[in-house]
């Protein structure tokens, strides 16, 4: 199935189609260390158990915050690789509403070619980052039903 990034939120639409430039999986693997560079630090005091990514071989943290209707994330990685994944979903998830996240499926990677290029648990933690991502928006959007 061939996925087209009108059906994706603009930030991640944007992300997709840089990654579709090169076709040369090395120039990928630089597209995400790029990333991994430009994301912004994460406080120590969010690197807690509720944080962790579970079922990654690096130790991941992902942080959720919500302002006005809308997620804004946070994330290390103690792998450059991973981080640059990380950084490539906070970039592209922040600023949707829970709905909006919840509407996501993680197909998206196979648009931008990384899949071909990630390692069997490089993948299994792409996917398990992507799931905590998604399960804080739903304790935000459950969390709404609740205060409304």
């Amino acid at each position: 199935m061939s996925l087209t990034s009108n059906s994706l939120p603009a930030n991640l639409a944007k992300i997709v189609e840089r990654f579709q430039r090169h076709t040369d999986p090395k120039k990928r693997y630089e597209q995400l260390l790029w990333y991994a560079k430009k994301l912004d630090a994460m406080p120590e005091e969010g690197k807690i158990p509720e944080n962790k990514v579970h079922g990654c071989t690096s130790q991941v943290y992902i942080t959720a915050d919500l302002r006005e209707g809308k997620i804004w994330y946070q994330g290390d990685s103690d792998a450059q690789l991973v981080k640059g994944l990380v950084a490539l979903l906070i970039q592209g998830l922040n600023g949707l509403s829970p709905a909006e996240i919840l509407a996501l499926t993680p197909d998206f990677i196979e648009a931008t070619g990384l899949q071909v290029s990630l390692t069997p648990s490089r993948a299994n933690g792409f996917y398990n980052i992507f799931n905590l991502m998604k399960k804080k928006a739903l304790e935000f959007q459950l969390n709404e039903g609740v205060l409304s």
